[in-house]
């Protein structure tokens, strides 16, 4: 059984930085893709980030490219999100996902069904 667990959010002011960390335990994800999805109450659950298992390849919802970087650390299968010039509009859970097979699609990485396992989210509150 595969358990994800986010940590980093909290709340910040408009402007700043905040760095999420998700660690995977169970059983070894250095080659499977990972990525960062965030929901807002009342909202969809929404795409921010992928990357694949080198690392080589990294997808981004267009509202976040240029301030977000996702980043992963196989020895320690982590998975990380820097934040940059967070906006009030950023303001959401933060969900850290994993693919259970190997691949990575850039068409596909942004959906929802190409993930498997499912941290527990961390909350990102931005103010303005």
């Amino acid at each position: 059984q595969v358990q994800l667990v986010e940590s980093g959010g909290g709340l910040v002011q408009a402007g700043g930085s905040l760095r999420l960390s998700c660690v995977a335990s169970g059983r070894t994800l250095s080659r499977n893709a990972m990525a960062w999805f965030r929901q807002d109450p009342g909202k969809e659950r929404e795409f921010v980030a992928a990357i694949s298992w080198s690392g080589s390849s990294t997808t981004y919802a267009d509202s976040v490219k240029g301030r977000f970087t996702i980043s992963r650390d196989n020895a320690k299968n982590t998975v990380y999100l820097q934040m940059n010039s967070l906006k009030p509009e950023d303001t959401a859970v933060y969900y850290c996902a994993v693919r259970r097979y190997l691949g990575y699609s850039s068409s596909d990485v942004s959906t929802e069904s190409f993930y498997n396992y499912w941290g527990q989210g961390t909350q990102v509150t931005v103010s303005s």
